[in-house]
């Protein structure tokens, strides 16, 4: 068997065991669930990552947390890009992104894959205990209401799209960003070259833009109509649209939500 399918296995089992013990006996309504948001720094360069990818697609599908949701963020590094395939997902603003982390962390360097729960912790999946007592803790931690609006057309512009976007009272005593992030739903790659030659990969919730569009100071709330220009990528059809609520830093989530549109 392969290495990165063993490692799947791993990861799967480790869902089961997520699904048999945490937090709650029964599962809240969806409208009182708490978000936890789940980024995970990938790369379609790296070996051990495609693994990792599948866990979080599964995670996603399954939402396994008994009374909370998952809003997961594949956000695509671009430093393997030099070792023979250019991810076409990656950027160098995701790997800044991941870097920031690192530091706040005060890691020694950026890795793949890496999880990180709720901005201020690292998932440690070759851990079951420490996994589960990570999600047992985010799915308690206090979380600040984020409620968007339907996406509707952009009366000036048949490119954009307007979100309504309404945030309660930042109790944070921290500046907080709002950030929006669009994603495509699901996305594949059939890898010519590199770490994974020939291997077809999917991802999902592929992150496309990241864009910070208000600032939360302590005691402060957030009401805004904001313009969304969404870049046509196919032959994705859907994509997602995930409002979070961030410490500067970047530092611990406040607040998620996300919706789904068409393209």
């Amino acid at each position: 068997m392969r290495k990165g399918n063993v490692v799947l296995l791993v990861y799967l089992l480790l869902l089961g065991f997520l699904s048999s013990g945490i937090a709650q006996s029964h599962p809240a309504p969806a409208t009182k669930r708490t978000p936890i948001f789940l980024e995970l720094f990938t790369s379609e360069g790296c070996s051990s990552c495609p693994p990792a990818d599948a866990f979080v697609e599964q995670l996603d599908a399954n939402q396994p947390i008994p009374g909370a949701h998952l809003i997961v963020l594949s956000e695509h590094v671009d430093y393997f890009n030099h070792d023979g395939w250019t991810d076409p997902y990656s950027s160098s603003a995701i790997t800044s992104r991941q870097y920031a982390y690192a530091h706040s962390f005060k890691l020694k360097d950026a890795y793949t894959p890496q999880i990180i729960v709720d901005g201020d912790e690292v998932l440690h999946i070759d851990n079951s205990q420490a996994t589960r007592e990570a999600f047992n803790r985010a799915a308690v931690a206090p979380m600040i209401p984020i409620r968007l609006g339907e996406l509707s057309p952009d009366a000036k512009s048949n490119q954009r799209k307007m979100l309504h976007i309404d945030i309660d009272r930042n109790t944070s005593p921290k500046d907080a960003g709002v950030f929006i992030a669009v994603a495509l739903d699901h996305a594949a790659s059939k890898v010519l070259a590199g770490e994974n030659e020939g291997r077809s990969l999917t991802h999902v919730a592929v992150l496309q833009s990241l864009t910070k569009v208000g600032e939360l100071k302590p005691g402060s709330s957030f009401n805004k109509d904001v313009a969304l220009k969404l870049r046509a990528s196919k032959p994705a059809k859907k994509l997602r649209v995930i409002v979070f609520l961030q410490e500067s830093g970047p530092g611990r989530i406040l607040g998620a939500a996300e919706e789904t549109t068409e393209q």
